[in-house]
């Protein structure tokens, strides 16, 4: 078996900054202060990390677990109506080649698709929406499970066994990610890790992150095939 963990923003889908977006109008509505986060720097961070440092840009005070949660019940409420917004105005998108891979993936018995994701899961979720691609993916790791990204890549993992047909090692697994982030955490996960330019990550940086393999996208679908071994 071969375990594919996939991160969701710059990875699978671009939501057109809609999740920044909800979150900068969550701090508002809750805080008063406009565009709190929108200095910070999220891409490859968890939201238990980018919720904690919104509101302490927004309240100059030490987040909390149950502000974490209040930001998080108020970004919910937002977030289908800004990824809504990104569709209509063609600012949401879907890498080159990925539709096509996912279809060839899905269809293989030797695969589990799940995903590997800072978003918590209900926002994961509301993201991929438009792109059809969240029944692909019936299990994961999300922001919600762990502050740290190799500790929510374990839990993803950990949740692919209820799913295996046979059983499967740490370098069956695969982490495929847009930033230097989603690198380190897969391999300080022990598992294999895929970049891919489709996101928010110079590709010089990727490049320096020396992952086990590097894509501009996901158009050559047998060079992808033969990385995870499925040729």
């Amino acid at each position: 078996m071969k375990v594919l963990l996939f991160d969701v923003d710059g990875t699978l889908i671009r939501a057109g900054g809609a999740g920044r977006r909800a979150l900068n109008q969550a701090a508002f509505l809750l805080y008063g202060k406009k565009n709190s986060c929108s200095e910070l720097s999220l891409a490859g961070r968890t939201d238990l990390y980018n919720f904690g440092e919104a509101y302490r840009a927004a309240t100059g005070r030490r987040p909390t677990r149950a502000a974490v949660e209040l930001l998080h019940r108020e970004y919910l409420k937002l977030l289908p109506r800004y990824v809504s917004a990104a569709r209509r105005s063609g600012r949401y998108q879907i890498p080159a080649g990925l539709k096509t891979l996912l279809k060839r993936l899905s269809r293989d018995p030797r695969v589990l698709l799940g995903l590997g994701t800072g978003n918590m899961e209900r926002g994961a979720r509301i993201k991929l929406a438009p792109s059809g691609f969240n029944r692909y993916f019936r299990f994961g790791g999300y922001g919600s499970d762990a502050r740290h990204r190799a500790a929510l890549l374990k839990k993803a993992a950990s949740r692919a066994k209820a799913h295996a047909r046979e059983p499967f090692g740490p370098r069956d697994v695969y982490v495929i990610g847009d930033t230097p982030f989603d690198v380190a955490a897969g391999r300080a996960a022990g598992y294999k890790t895929v970049a891919v330019g489709t996101g928010f990550a110079e590709w010089k940086d990727l490049r320096a992150a020396r992952p086990d393999h590097l894509a501009r996208d996901y158009r050559n679908m047998k060079t992808w095939l033969s990385w995870f071994e499925l040729n």
